[in-house]
Order: C-alpha cells, then structure tokens, then sequence
C-alpha cells in the first residue's frame, strides 16, 4: 500500500506513505504527517505527498549521519562496482578529506553551502583543484545514490562550484629528441623498456606488468592485460585502468627481434629459468627478479639517459607516452588508430589531449584540398565534329 489514513481523533488524522526499506538496517520506512481537519483535507494531503514521491522530490525523515551513510554506501554500492584499488582510494579519500568535516552532520539537513564551505577550506589549506575535483566525484558519487534510493530529494553536490582546473602543459619530444634519448638508452640496462615504451604508448604500468606470456613473437604483438601498481609503498598487480585499457598494440619489427634477443640474455641471466626465481615471468625485472619501482626506474636510469641525451630534465617518464601518440598523429596517423595503442575510451579524448598536434593536421588538410582542388591539371578536351 503506497499510502494510508488512520483516524487519530475527531478531527485528526494521521497520513503514512511507504518509502520503501531503509539503506542501513533493511526496515520498512514510512513517511508520517498529522492533518488538522476533515478527512478529505487528510486525502488531500496524502494525494500531494503521492505525487511529490512519484516525482522524486519527497525526502524520507532518515536519522542517518553522513559517516554513517558513506560506510553503507561503500559496502553496499562502492565495492561491488569498483576495482579494489579504486575502492581503497575512495575509502581513504572520504577518510581523509569529508568524514572530518561534515561526517557527523544529519545526511538530511546537508546542504550544498557545507559542501561548498568544505571544498573553499580544502583548496585554503593548499589541495590541487585535481585533487579537489576527485572529492567532489567521488562524494557526489555516493549522494547521487541517495537520491536513486529516495534518501534524498536531491542531490546537494550537483549545486556548488569547483575551482577551476589549470591544465597540466603536456610534453613530447620531437623527432631528433626522441632519437637522441633511443641512442642515449641504448647504454642502459632498461634501453629497451624505454623504447618500448615510446614504440607502444603504453602507460609505465602496463609495461612494467608485461609478462613474456604477453608477447607473441609470431604476430608481432603485446597484449596490455594488467597494471603495475604502487599504493604506500606496496606494489600490485591491477586490472587495466578501463575496459579500452585491455588491448593488443602491434609492435615494430625491430622491436620483435630486439625482445627475443633480450629474451636470450635474460634466461642465461637467470640461469635458464624461464620464470626466474619469483615465478613471475616478468619482461622487465629489478635486480632480484620481481617487479621494478617506478620510482628507481626514473632516479637511477630515466633522468641520467635524458642528461646523457642533453634533454631538459622536466620531461617525465610518461612523456614517452605523449610522445608516441604526437608523432604518430604528426605523421598522418589516423586519430582512432593512435586511440586504440593508447587505450583511450574514444577518439575523441584523444584529439582533445592532443589538440596541440591539430593545427598542423588541419594545415596538411588544406594543403591536400589545394592540390587536389585548385592545383589539378585541366583535362583536355576534344572538339565536337560537325553534323553532317
């Protein structure tokens, strides 16, 4: 029964509508308002609280704080949906930066001004706006299930404004840089991770989970299954960062022959172990055999190959990635081919990080237009013999 009028006195009447069962404890929960009156101002009533319910816009009396929600939300809804390291980051996120500020506030009485009031002193105590951004998704995320389980009228996160994100200047490097650093690496122990990194655009990640079981030397193809990461200090192996994540990349020739040739090395290396002593069957490993720190990789190997190869020391190890996706599109590539080395989950993210590579495909397009258009050489044409 959606609603109901019980008779509370001459003329007084209680009005019960169903809410549906409670997020935390499962219970049935009921909406309740006391009318003064006749029985059709009772109905009256009832019939307006009906249709704000059908509406979406009737606000259930729960009792639940904020903190109390979000563990609900994160074990009922969160986990099931998310990566566990997703779910971890969102964890602590909440942890960290909302549960101290507005966790002990009633979930129906929060506002977009406490939201809003959060969000000022965060970027005050001197967070990034990206960092702030990642907050607002991920609280706005929880209360827009709220609403979904009519907790809530309306979501309060969809009402504030975020700080404005200043983008990150992107860096690739050009042609002769990229050959300058090839030659450079060649000298180093890690050489070919790094060429295959700017061969494939493959993110750190992916490249330092690679295993040989990944490699298919007869097609000439890697497979991204997984990632390398890196929480406090503790290194797992992930699922792919998206669905478009998990691909095949073709590889260059040379680099097919330069893996087998390493593939040699590393076995006489190990001593004929194919798994080397931690059974991982890691392409590329530390020392003792597991899995490379990224942040070693970059300290004792990336920034002396770019000093080496005389490069400025701000270009980063995901540059290789940039790096790979501008050439390509420099040369002529088709955009949807470079989204899908990358992994992107369209081709439109593609052309919109790499926006800065667009000028020159346009001036080439018009380029091609011109010949083809105003430079084409007239046909000649024969003339029409008399009738006769």
């Amino acid at each position: 029964m959606a609603g109901q009028l019980i008779r509370r006195g001459e003329r007084t009447w209680q009005v019960r509508v169903y809410m549906g069962r409670d997020s935390a404890t499962g219970k049935r929960s009921y909406l309740y308002r006391t009318v003064h009156g006749t029985k059709s101002d009772a109905q009256r009533c009832l019939n307006e609280l009906l249709t704000k319910k059908d509406r979406g816009v009737l606000q259930t009396m729960t009792t639940d704080t904020v903190n109390e929600y979000l563990d609900h939300w994160l074990d009922v809804a969160a986990r099931p949906r998310l990566r566990e390291s997703t779910f971890r980051d969102y964890r602590w996120m909440l942890e960290r930066y909302v549960r101290p500020a507005i966790g002990n506030k009633r979930l129906a009485q929060l506002t977009p001004l406490d939201i809003q009031a959060l969000y000022s002193k965060l970027q005050a105590d001197g967070l990034s706006a990206r960092t702030i951004r990642y907050i607002h998704s991920t609280l706005s995320s929880s209360l827009k299930q709220a609403v979904k389980w009519r907790i809530l009228p309306q979501n309060p996160a969809d009402f504030v404004d975020l700080p404005r994100q200043q983008r990150r200047e992107m860096q690739a490097l050009t042609p002769e840089q990229a050959r300058a650093f090839l030659t450079a690496a060649s000298k180093d122990r890690y050489g070919l991770l790094f060429a295959l990194a700017m061969a494939t655009g493959m993110r750190p990640g992916e490249y330092l989970a690679l295993t040989w079981e990944d490699i298919d030397f007869d097609a000439g193809t890697a497979i991204v299954r997984r990632s390398l990461t890196n929480r406090k200090g503790v290194q797992a192996f992930t699922e792919p960062k998206t669905a478009r994540s998990r691909r095949t990349i073709p590889l260059p020739r040379s680099m097919v022959q330069a893996l087998a040739q390493y593939r040699e090395a590393q076995l006489v290396e190990c001593g004929g172990k194919p798994n080397g002593d931690t059974g991982l069957n890691l392409v590329f490993r530390s020392q003792n055999g597991g899995p490379i720190d990224k942040h070693n990789l970059v300290k004792r190997h990336f920034k002396p190959i770019l000093k080496a190869a005389r490069l400025p020391e701000n270009i980063r190890l995901y540059d290789l990635r940039h790096t790979c996706a501008t050439l390509l599109l420099a040369a002529g590539e088709n955009p949807k081919v470079v989204a899908e080395r990358l992994g992107h989950a369209s081709t439109t993210m593609t052309l919109d990080v790499y926006s800065h590579v667009l000028p020159t495909m346009q001036q080439r397009a018009a380029e091609r237009l011109e010949e083809m258009l105003f430079q084409a050489k007239p046909r000649q044409t024969i003339p029409a013999r008399a009738c006769k």
